[in-house]
């Protein structure tokens, strides 16, 4: 992937964030939304990343994960509808596995995340 193309995605993906708005705005019940996340090759082995990411009522209500892969088009984790499920229902945490299928490289890497939502009082 050229400088040019990896630099438009990113604009692209800056857009995606205005465009989804607030935490507070999308989700006013919400106080904060933490979600922890062990990156995983394709092939068998531990964790080559951990990461958490926290949304507070002044965050970006965006919740697509990028895949680590550098290569990687058009690809990343989509905990969106996870948690759109979890608040629906007023889940405080749950579980799960995501794999990337990102253009020419699909399963080359795969999440294990941990979602946990604090509601307002």
């Amino acid at each position: 992937m050229s400088r040019k193309e990896k630099d438009a995605e990113r604009m692209e993906r800056k857009q995606q964030k205005v465009d989804a708005g607030l935490m507070s705005a999308r989700y006013p019940d919400v106080s904060s939304v933490i979600i922890s996340m062990d990156y995983y090759r394709k092939n068998a082995g531990p964790a080559f990343m951990q990461r958490t990411v926290n949304f507070f009522p002044s965050s970006a209500a965006y919740f697509l994960m990028e895949c680590m892969k550098h290569d990687c088009v058009d690809g990343g984790f989509n905990l969106e509808p996870v948690i759109t499920t979890m608040m629906s229902s007023r889940l405080e945490s749950e579980n799960g596995e995501l794999v990337c299928h990102g253009n020419n490289s699909s399963g080359h890497t795969r999440i294990d995340y941990r979602i946990a939502i604090h509601y307002n009082k």
